[in-house]
């Protein structure tokens, strides 16, 4: 059965082109006539466009505006050779523990209960898990990629260290994800095993031939079947042991389908940032942090204001969410709101409410206010607040997904507060979708522009005399360019000259101080030598105490670059040096030509406007991507400059490790200080030359490019004004 969409498209563009058929025959067979030139042909068309009625024409949806375009782009060139395009997915990341209700969350805000497999968000492991739409066939899949055999043998020793350390002061956090992990996968009692007898079972030989293959795909139609066949991938069974394949899993895509108005253009991350001594896995996490758009934290309501895990990881990694990546917005989302006993609130919140008013749901509305008030003075009053200035970047919601689908509850559909975030993810994806058909109608409207200027007579003369005044306008404007780099730049070095100055002077005192256990230090040692194992951090249960020492020398020099860094790369908004206001303002058509008083010329403006804006979409995407390696290149040159010490340490055995692992450390540190920050400041310092030779080069290559594109005089016996005035109707409808 033809999809109703299309077939709407169908009957627009057929009735559209039998219309003007028998015009469009007459007008072309009499292009040939000494009376009529393809100039008053033009104006022809355009005297039939406006004596027609266009209101009566029913607004089109992003789709078939694109298949309206490629229909129009067809019939005059007789080809589909503009290509559609894409755009990057917005990504949301959810911050919050197993057990805050975020699988229902999802499964309510996609409509399904039990769309997700239990455990799919929240999983005990560090697995990064990915929800999105599936837009190829009607089944649930799951495409999982595997750790390496190499990478899991090397785990598996360093797990069995951690089972046999049998002192008084081991590390019982990193013994309890062995345990967890071995006997998960292995069955019950494998953690009593030694390695070697491990090796010798049959189950070991199976994960050896399992992990041959790296990735897997489980597909199918049936939501119960998928959710069994997935769950052993992403999920932990502490009632029974074996079997379960999450220690060897590095990432899960789930793909859902028939959610295509929610998720075509939004993927849903989970960070679960729980303890892992998988470096793989870690790695995957904070480059996929980088991508988040918008933060999701999640917390039971009755939670939300004392539970410190959330905030604390969020904490944590609002560097690589802010300047260090491109997140421009967080909500808070106390899940559970229904989940309350009228009578003890009451009296705890000092509520009378009458028996013959319902008391459960007037203590949940009562509870939600409250909630949303203290949300927002938490984070009014915290570090991370510096980042998102507006009131609209920080929002908070109070939902109850029971409620959502169970109606005797009492609650109404819009206090469940589901349909607010599902109308946030419509809009954010529509938004999305109109750029994608934006672009496209663009791309092929400067198509026929060129086409349009070919066509025409014109003196060649004036044309040349554009192009030189084109050429012109781009030699002064990759100047201004140059001088705004070298200005910022400059502006940059100071603050990062200021940040060497101090961090070497600090560094040595904060590594004593991160490197120092705060209490009893039972089982510290092993804690710093997972520290040292995976370059400088190691990520605890315990999400408060995420130990990142690239991180703590990092802190100063961050500090003294951050407000500078945040006005040349803000997350959102204008601050007058922003490297995104100067693209934005770059255009060789200055103000002084932006009127053309011939045909031809209009048509030349118009393809090089469509050029210019399509270059600026891509060079924002890039200057997100740049940026982040700007951003990192401080305590990435930290890492590498402690590489070595930190393999060293990692490598200390027996009694006193802890103390020499620390002064191998320390000592490190003091030696290296002065030319490890200077090191940092210059490759920060040509991280930022390069973004500026980077974006000089596009901007030459292709404006240029475009200016000679638009001197080809193809003369073509076809007249499309009719067709860019269809195309301006449809971008018109875009921007509505």
């Amino acid at each position: 059965m033809e999809d109703k969409g299309i077939k709407s498209v169908r009957l627009y563009v057929n009735h559209t082109m039998a219309s003007q058929g028998t015009k469009r025959k007459q007008d072309h067979d009499s292009s040939d006539s000494s009376t009529e030139t393809p100039l008053t042909t033009g104006a022809k068309r355009k005297r039939d466009h406006e004596s027609s009625d266009s209101s009566t024409e029913t607004p089109l949806t992003t789709d078939m505006i694109m298949e309206n375009a490629r229909q129009i782009l067809q019939r005059v060139s007789n080809s589909d050779e503009i290509d559609k395009g894409s755009r990057e997915k917005a990504t949301i990341g959810i911050f919050g523990k197993s057990g805050e209700g975020k699988s229902s969350l999802l499964s309510a805000i996609l409509g399904k209960q039990h769309i997700l497999p239990s455990g799919c968000f929240g999983a005990c492991t560090a697995v990064v898990t990915q929800v999105e739409a599936n837009l190829t066939d009607s089944n649930y899949t799951a495409e999982i990629e595997l750790i390496s055999k190499e990478e899991w043998e090397k785990e598996l020793k360093d797990l069995f260290r951690y089972i046999e350390d049998d002192s008084e002061d081991r590390n019982e956090d990193l013994f309890e994800i062995a345990v967890e992990k071995i006997t998960a996968l292995y069955g019950e009692d494998a953690d009593k095993k030694t390695l070697e007898e491990l090796q010798n079972d049959e189950k070991f030989a199976e994960i050896e031939a399992f992990l041959s293959i790296s990735s897997k795909k489980i597909s199918n139609s049936n939501l119960s079947e998928f959710t069994n066949e997935v769950a052993s991938y992403i999920q932990h069974s502490e009632s029974s042991s074996g079997d379960w394949y999450w220690p060897l899993v590095k990432s899960v895509t789930i793909k859902i389908p028939d959610c295509h108005e929610l998720l075509e253009h939004i993927v849903f991350l989970d960070l679960p940032g729980t303890g892992d001594c998988n470096k793989t896995r870690q790695d995957l996490w904070k480059s996929k942090l980088s991508d988040c758009s918008t933060v999701w934290i999640v917390s039971a309501i009755n939670r939300a204001i004392t539970d410190r895990d959330p905030w604390g990881i969020l904490k944590h990694c609002i560097e690589e969410l802010g300047p260090g990546g491109k997140c421009k917005s967080i909500d808070f989302i106390c899940t559970k709101s229904d989940d309350i006993s009228p009578e003890p609130y009451m009296r705890s919140a000092r509520l009378l409410i009458p028996d013959d008013k319902d008391q459960k749901k007037t203590c949940i509305l009562h509870r939600n206010t409250h909630a949303k008030t203290r949300v927002k003075e938490k984070f009014e009053n915290s570090e991370i607040k510096k980042l998102f200035n507006t009131d609209n970047q920080f929002q908070v919601y109070t939902v109850s997904s029971n409620a959502f689908f169970d109606h005797s509850l009492n609650l109404e559909s819009s206090e469940t507060e589901i349909p607010n975030l599902q109308d946030d993810l419509r809009n954010l994806n529509k938004s999305n979708n109109r750029e994608l058909a934006r672009d496209y109608v663009n791309k092929v409207k400067g198509h026929l522009s060129l086409i349009q200027s070919g066509q025409l007579n014109e003196d060649k003369k004036k044309i040349e005399k554009k192009v030189n005044e084109f050429k012109k306008n781009l030699r002064k404007l990759l100047d201004e360019l140059d001088k705004y780099f070298d200005s910022i730049c400059n502006d940059l070095e100071q603050h990062l000259s200021k940040g060497v100055e101090v961090s070497v002077k600090s560094c040595v005192d904060a590594t004593k101080k991160r490197i120092t256990p705060n209490k009893d230090g039972r089982g510290f040692h092993n804690t710093l030598r997972a520290l040292c194992k995976n370059e400088g951090c190691y990520w605890s249960k315990n999400l408060e105490a995420i130990l990142d020492l690239n991180k703590t020398m990092a802190k100063e020099f961050h500090n003294y670059i951050f407000d500078e860094f945040c006005k040349i790369f803000p997350v959102t908004g204008k601050t007058g040096k922003s490297v995104q206001e100067q693209i934005d303002k770059f255009s060789i058509i200055q103000s002084d030509s932006a009127y053309p008083s011939s045909d031809v010329l209009h048509h030349i403006h118009n393809y090089i406007k469509i050029e210019e804006t399509k270059l600026k979409v891509v060079l924002k995407r890039d200057i997100v991507d740049k940026k982040k390696d700007i951003y990192s290149a401080i305590q990435n040159t930290i890492k590498n400059e402690m590489a070595s010490c930190y393999q060293k340490a990692a490598a200390v055995k027996g009694t006193g490790s802890l103390k020499r692992m620390q002064e191998l450390l320390i000592t490190t540190v003091d030696e290296k200080k002065q030319d490890m920050f200077n090191k940092a400041k210059m490759e920060m310092l040509q991280q930022f030359k390069n973004l500026k030779l980077s974006v000089k080069g596009v901007f030459e290559d292709k404006i240029e490019a475009a200016i000679e594109c638009s001197q080809i005089r193809k003369k073509r016996r076809m007249d499309v004004c009719r067709e860019i005035e269809e195309l301006d109707r449809l971008l018109e409808q875009l921007s509505d």
